[in-house]
């Protein structure tokens, strides 16, 4: 199970089966899932992936995955794994619409790299993102994020990598690291011609999930 995190306004932590409602309803908005991997899925696709959450990411303790929360309110999902395309530990997330433009997905997106430097240990970060979503470079720039690479997608789209590293201290000493106490998988492929693209507050690079098997 992924550890509890909280940020000023947030709280991620493990789903609960009473969050396959809110979890639907997320990836089922438009204004989401026409971001994500090959777009808008049927609901029955979305509660089976909701269902291996447990039976397959939990049970088996693959990767972090994590309900965010606002108050009493499902308001997104995030999980950070390790992937072939970034080429190490990626952070991906989505927030409800409901909530956009509030900087929520700036303090999701750094506590998120935090726990990978300050948890996992992890020497670096990463992120990918459409190249045309300029909004979410500028929001993974903010805070820290650096372009590193780009890679050409099976429709000829262009996706960028970017990654973060710990940053040094006064002392000259790397801030955020910790013991590494758990590791991800590698992502499964994503289906033939999708093209993950990201919107502002949906920085996330979600490709065929890798507990959808």
């Amino acid at each position: 199970m992924p550890p509890t995190l909280r940020t000023p306004r947030l709280l991620l932590d493990a789903y609960t089966p009473e969050d396959e409602e809110s979890f639907v309803a997320l990836f089922q908005d438009p204004r989401v899932s026409r971001w994500m991997g090959d777009g808008p899925a049927p609901e029955a696709e979305h509660r089976a992936l909701f269902g291996r959450i447990f039976s397959k990411v939990y049970a088996r303790d693959l990767f972090d995955v994590w309900a965010v929360r606002r108050g009493r309110l499902l308001v997104g999902h995030a999980e950070i794994k390790r992937t072939e395309e970034a080429g190490g530990h990626e952070i991906v997330y989505a927030l409800a619409p409901e909530v956009w433009g509030s900087g929520l997905g700036t303090e999701l997106a750094d506590a998120l790299a935090r726990h990978g430097f300050e948890t996992l240990a992890l020497t670096e970060v990463h992120a990918t993102v459409d190249a045309e979503n300029t909004a979410s470079l500028r929001l993974l720039g903010r805070i820290g994020f650096e372009h590193v690479r780009d890679v050409v997608e099976d429709d000829g789209g262009l996706t960028r990598v970017l990654t973060r590293r710990p940053r040094c201290s006064a002392s000259g000493n790397t801030t955020g690291a910790g013991q590494n106490t758990r590791h991800g998988v590698l992502a499964a492929p994503r289906r033939e011609g999708a093209r993950a693209r990201v919107p502002l507050r949906c920085v996330c690079r979600r490709r065929s999930p890798p507990w959808d098997e």
